[in-house]
């Protein structure tokens, strides 16, 4: 059998689309570093971002040169699944080093993602004095999606919402842990189209799927940098469901996942009663924090600043409210949304500290919650593109507390 008869034909991201946000950063790069001569990249998401395809390998874009990506592994893939212009196979960097002609005294690349040990290796063939941070100039680029890019989001959206306000319920039932429940769970995602992984930017960040959680165990200590918590499966794995918390009846059900197809992702959170009712004043708070998500994201529209969204948001709420918002105890998150896309966390962020004003067809997951003593964390989460009118939602409209 011959390599192409070996391959499964995929579509490919279209050239057009790679052209336009090779265009979209070097217009970045050069309002941040005008006199910038070369820049690398070398995570896989970033790759994927510019080229179409995933591999291990380097882009090396230099201003005025076609931009090479270089493959290690693996090159026929590589060619299969791109539509890139100049894809070349490299056995290490020194063959990639025959063909640059210049030393620089400063490379730039992704300084927030690219290990140390890494940088050294590809440093010994491509000599610079030192590394200019490329991080925000790909963020920019990536923060707004195209029409092809909201057209996976949307897909990715009306399916993320079928799984938790019609399936989930049909998945609950009595005694069941949250391991179990979080497994039944993943099948039906990955049944429904989700890709099978989920991707965060954060540093040494590890997430299965998200939080699914019984009662208290959302508002458990969490080193996530998110509101909600869980008790995880041990010390060793605090990010996944307990095999210990089993469901019972009058139980709050948290859950808080992303939903991934074809790289792109939407977030959403969904609360469900299981076999009785919550306390009036938690349901008034769950009531408060559906409206803060309904009121944010009427601001979501171009030329709005996040930070002043995120201070009109939160000016209206009372410091009893305030207690426990965006968390539980001293575990308070200090934003309202963040920026998604390839990542689930990406730039910019409802929260103090991002100026720069919105544009049209960025893409924001908005999460306001509050954790309550003993019941659990309530609220909501939904995923929402900027538009001249606001907000608007791609993952569903049911406001949560779903009676099972």
């Amino acid at each position: 059998m011959s390599l192409n008869q070996m391959f499964i034909q995929r579509s490919k991201v279209p050239q057009s689309e790679l052209d336009l946000r090779l265009k979209r950063f070097y217009g970045y790069t050069d309002i941040y570093y005008p006199s910038w001569e070369t820049a690398v990249i070398f995570s896989k998401v970033n790759l994927y971002y510019f080229t179409g395809t995933m591999q291990d390998g380097m882009l090396l874009i230099r201003k005025g040169s076609e931009p090479v990506l270089w493959v290690r592994r693996s090159i026929e893939r590589a060619l299969d699944e791109s539509s890139f212009p100049c894809i070349k196979h490299m056995s290490s960097f020194r063959d990639a080093a025959l063909n640059f002609e210049h030393k620089e005294d400063i490379i730039h690349t992704e300084t927030e993602n690219v290990p140390l040990a890494h940088w050294q290796r590809f440093r010994k063939h491509f000599p610079c004095r030192d590394a200019g941070s490329l991080d925000k100039q790909i963020s920019l680029t990536r923060a707004v999606k195209s029409e092809y890019e909201l057209s996976i989001m949307k897909d990715a959206g009306k399916k993320h919402a079928r799984v938790l306000e019609e399936l989930v319920p049909g998945i609950l039932r009595e005694g069941m842990s949250e391991a179990e429940f979080a497994a039944e769970l993943y099948k039906v995602m990955v049944k429904e189209g989700h890709q099978g992984v989920i991707r965060f930017a954060m540093y040494d960040t590890e997430v299965v799927m998200g939080h699914m959680c019984f009662g208290e165990s959302s508002i458990y200590p969490s080193y996530f940098d998110g509101p909600g918590g869980l008790y995880g499966m041990s010390a060793a794995v605090p990010v996944f469901a307990s095999r210990e918390r089993k469901l019972k009846k009058g139980d709050l059900v948290y859950v808080d996942v992303a939903f991934g197809s074809e790289g792109y992702h939407t977030d959403k959170t969904m609360t469900y009663v299981f076999g009785g009712k919550l306390p009036e004043d938690a349901v008034k708070i769950h009531k408060q924090c559906v409206e803060i998500q309904d009121r944010t994201a009427e601001m979501l529209k171009p030329g709005e600043i996040p930070e002043n969204i995120y201070k009109k948001s939160m000016d209206g709420l009372d410091a009893g409210f305030i207690r426990n918002f965006m968390g539980f105890g001293e575990r308070q998150a200090k934003f309202l949304g963040h920026g998604i896309g390839l990542h689930v966390d990406e730039w910019p962020v409802i929260a103090k500290g991002f100026k720069d004003p919105l544009q049209e067809g960025m893409v924001f997951a908005l999460e306001p919650k509050k954790g309550i003593e003993n019941i659990g964390m309530v609220g909501i989460e939904n995923t929402f593109i900027v538009t001249p009118e606001g907000g608007q939602c791609i993952t569903g409209g049911n406001k949560g507390l779903i009676q099972v």
